[in-house]
């Protein structure tokens, strides 16, 4: 992965003034009462620094053979960008996620019976003035991201403070038009909540005001490579903003199963 120096990242006071900020301009809007004005950014790779606050994981950990990366894009040079299609490929920067997928069982590890999978997060989030930083979505609908995909299954993660540290919240990234760029929205309460890659029962609603990160994993365990391309992430409560809408009710069964191996099928809206 490639990064940049860590000089570049906020300190602890920046990041304490641009929380003041935010709070501030809630309190002025009256956010909290009449709701959001607007999208709630989260991450996004439209410089190289970003790449700062993520990591890259694969089963070479346990001693397999994937390999992923996160690679920053630059945008295209201002001559080369539509000014009337402000979207358009390479209108910004951001990060290329790609790598090969391998079911190759480590020689050395009879204990291990399983490989084919790589993924990211965001880090989590550093303190500021006001404690332990964690993002509160409990105000938006949809976790909205801007991907160019190849297609294949990925799965969008979610981590939150959580009684059981190793559970995710996951959805399936639906997308409609694969080599192109999308704006793909997912409803925070289609999210599944799972521990080591099964459904855990009873379900439960994810803690929307205590989000510690996000990522996309590969668990399709099909060999070969792999490319998505993704440029921000955000909360947002306009549907309007996507191309299209994950729709759990439009797919029967997904890739997660429960711990008798049974797949899962996603809940209806």
């Amino acid at each position: 992965m490639h990064t940049t120096t860590r000089l570049l990242a906020k300190g602890f006071w920046g990041r304490s003034v641009d929380e003041l900020k935010r709070l501030t301009n809630i309190a002025i809007k009256m956010e909290g009462i009449k709701g959001p004005a607007g999208p709630y950014e989260l991450h996004n790779f439209r410089r190289p620094e970003s790449l700062e606050d993520c990591k890259v994981f694969s089963d070479v950990e346990i001693g397999g053979a994937s390999t992923a990366s996160l690679t920053w894009v630059p945008a295209k040079t201002p001559s080369t960008i539509d000014p009337r299609t402000p979207e358009q490929d390479g209108a910004h920067g951001y990060v290329k996620f790609h790598g090969t997928i391998s079911n190759q069982l480590p020689k050395d590890r009879p204990d291990i019976k399983r490989t084919g999978y790589a993924a990211w997060r965001t880090l989590d989030r550093r303190s500021t003035i006001f404690g332990k930083s964690l993002w509160d979505i409990d105000m938006y609908a949809f976790l909205a991201l801007r991907i160019k995909s190849d297609g294949r299954s990925y799965f969008v993660n979610v981590q939150t403070e959580s009684v059981e540290p190793t559970d995710l919240h996951q959805h399936r990234l639906f997308t409609k038009q694969p080599g192109e760029w999308e704006t793909v929205l997912i409803k925070w309460n289609d999210f599944v909540r799972t521990n080591h890659g099964f459904v855990i029962e009873p379900q439960t609603e994810i803690l929307r005001q205590k989000v510690k990160s996000i990522g996309i994993g590969l668990t399709d365990r099909i060999p070969g490579p792999f490319e998505l391309c993704i440029e921000r992430m955000w909360a947002t409560n306009n549907a309007r903003e996507a191309d299209g809408v994950a729709n759990a009710a439009a797919v029967k069964e997904g890739e997660l199963k429960n711990k008798q191996g049974q797949n899962i099928a996603w809940r209806s809206q």
